[in-house]
């Protein structure tokens, strides 16, 4: 579900479209082949400029999460889902996480110090 961006985050807007873009992807709420909304609904979903919007989807272009059909729109990428074995998997740990009193903001520190570990 696209929900509005945090623009006092400190993460740039386009990039707060891009990874809101990537999760619905990546948890299956956008398949491939899908066909996303159109700019100008995604312009009014975030309430950002046109053109901010255009350069959230030519990164996901260039990232290969999305192609594009002139004059017809965006489309999920046929290359790009994760599989519902690792999604278990994250469910899991969020489960672990959550059944361990761990909120949110301190899972995801835990989760980058865990990614950035060079032992992992």
């Amino acid at each position: 579900m696209l929900r509005k961006i945090d623009k006092h985050s400190g993460i740039p807007v386009y990039l707060q479209i891009v990874n809101q873009i990537k999760a619905e992807i990546f948890l299956g709420n956008l398949k491939a082949g899908d066909q996303i909304p159109p700019v100008r609904e995604l312009e009014q979903v975030f309430d950002v400029n046109v053109n901010t919007v255009l350069k959230a989807l030519d990164k996901l272009k260039m990232e290969g999460f999305l192609v594009s059909e002139h004059g017809v729109g965006y489309f999920v990428s046929k290359d790009v889902s994760i599989s519902s074995e690792i999604l278990h998997e994250v469910k899991k740990a969020v489960s672990i996480l959550k059944n361990s009193g761990i909120d949110i903001y301190t899972s995801l520190l835990i989760i980058e110090e865990v990614w950035k570990s060079e032992d992992f």
